[in-house]
């Protein structure tokens, strides 16, 4: 390797990262069988396993290795027996999940189950702290393991490389004592309620957003269900996530945190869990609040006294249609709201730009995103400002018109195509009818056009 070129030097760094990440996955998984080999052999004729007496069911190992648990006394041998005899399953590992199976795995569960089909993405790390750089491209399921595992060789570790759907949650949640949601969309939050209801297992459910974040827990002790509080889904402007409205690395991680607090409670049957209760955080003023929420309901069609869902319907009920929300980034649907005619591709637009043509470019993204990256010669005018713009964009055109002695045509983009068709219909029908919109918006022009123009 010719070490005076940094290429090569930064490709050699991210061979090793790899081969560093490897080989730990190896000692992780070789260990776990070697606790697995001595467990066997200490086995007694009758088949039982032989573990050394100390009175309280727990081995000398984690004795020690629990020990600071062991010695608090609102926790102790007891909880620390329930919490190692307990099965519990994170959905999710991502930004919450990530320090919820980082914490169960280290305090010492029984069995920790990880459902995720998603891989891990370099604009994950700020805040999935499980993962490396060395598994971008990778499973999140199979991070996550690896990273778990290295805590802790002797917790049993399910992974579940599959999304959670109505089809399969009735399967997979049936085998866990226990379920966290650390899912980030409206869907999902219904549906492992439901199915939690169904089969009668305490749900942890947390959610971060930008700089605020909430957790509770809900159908244990007679508390209610998340259908309970919303029998109807919100609208669809309200359910943000943080793709779409951003979120400091740290807030889920305070939030997972304090869901893995939660799951810890509930398994090891110490403390007052958060049922009937939500805890609330505001990252800004350093602030958490603990309030009061509705109860059971006794009308919920899920959880209440006359309540009509059953497995059978589960499996059939559509999420996706119920919520008005798609359950993840892929499955979001992309608007159309405009006749081809009052489209272009970003191949077009480059075109147009390459020929001088006159024109403007309108970019309709709020200010702060206008500031992470922008096609050179674009103005910004938000979506949300546009009405009372018009004159300043008119104005815009009358310049642009008399600078070049012809006609400038009017095209609008934004992140992804789909606020830019909401503004070229508005625009279309107050007065600029040659109003344009580019399909795909700053995505297609990176993916088609500029590869090394930045995405976020």
């Amino acid at each position: 390797m010719d070490n005076g070129n940094p290429n090569e030097i930064v490709n050699e760094i991210k061979r090793l990262k790899a081969e560093k990440e490897e080989l730990e996955k190896r000692i992780s998984l070789l260990e776990a069988k070697l606790s697995d080999e001595k467990a066997d052999s200490s086995s007694t004729s009758n088949g039982e396993i032989a573990v050394p007496d100390t009175g309280n069911g727990l081995t000398p190992e984690m004795i020690y290795r629990y020990s600071r648990h062991l010695i608090l006394p609102d926790f102790g041998v007891e909880g620390q027996r329930n919490l190692s005899k307990s099965s519990i399953l994170v959905v999710g590992a991502g930004g919450l999940g990530s320090p919820i199976a980082m914490y169960l795995a280290a305090c010492g569960v029984g069995c920790l189950g990880i459902v995720d089909n998603d891989k891990v993405e370099l604009n994950n790390l700020h805040r999935q702290i499980i993962h490396t750089e060395a598994y971008v491209g990778q499973s999140k399921v199979k991070s996550a393991a690896v990273s778990c595992h290295a805590i802790n060789s002797s917790i049993k570790l399910v992974e579940h490389n599959e999304a959670l759907k109505a089809a399969n949650a009735l399967d997979i949640v049936s085998k866990y004592d226990i379920v966290v949601d650390a899912t980030d969309n409206l869907p999902s939050r219904y549906m492992i309620s439901d199915c939690c209801v169904l089969l009668d297992k305490p749900l942890i459910s947390g959610a971060a957003l930008g700089l605020e974040g909430q957790l509770t827990v809900y159908h244990h002790n007679g508390g209610p269900c998340y259908r309970c509080l919303f029998p109807t889904p919100p609208p669809t402007a309200a359910c943000q996530r943080c793709s779409d409205s951003g979120v400091l690395g740290v807030v889920p991680g305070v939030i997972g945190c304090l869901q893995a607090l939660e799951a810890i409670k509930v398994a090891g049957a110490v403390g007052e869990p958060l049922s009937g209760r939500m805890l609330l955080f505001d990252a800004l003023s350093s602030r958490i609040r603990i309030v009061k929420i509705r109860g059971r309901s006794l009308q919920c069609i899920a959880c209440g006294e006359n309540a009509t869902f059953t497995q059978e319907n589960f499996r059939r009920f559509d999420y996706e249609s119920f919520t008005q929300s798609p359950i993840s980034d892929t499955s979001r649907p992309k608007l159309s709201l405009l006749p081809e005619s009052a489209r272009i591709s970003s191949h077009e637009y480059k075109n147009i730009v390459d020929k001088g043509e006159p024109h403007i470019l309108v970019d309709v993204r709020p200010a702060h995103h206008f500031k992470i990256s922008a096609i050179p010669e674009s103005i910004n005018i938000p979506l949300s400002m546009l009405e009372q713009k018009m004159s300043t964009l008119d104005l815009v055109l009358r310049e642009a018109r008399q600078a070049s002695s012809r006609p400038a045509s009017l095209y609008v983009v934004c992140r992804r195509g789909n606020d830019s068709q909401r503004a070229v219909k508005f625009l279309s029908e107050n007065g600029f009818a040659s109003a344009k919109d580019i399909v795909g918006g700053l995505e297609s022009w990176a993916k088609d056009v500029d590869p090394t123009f930045p995405t976020y």
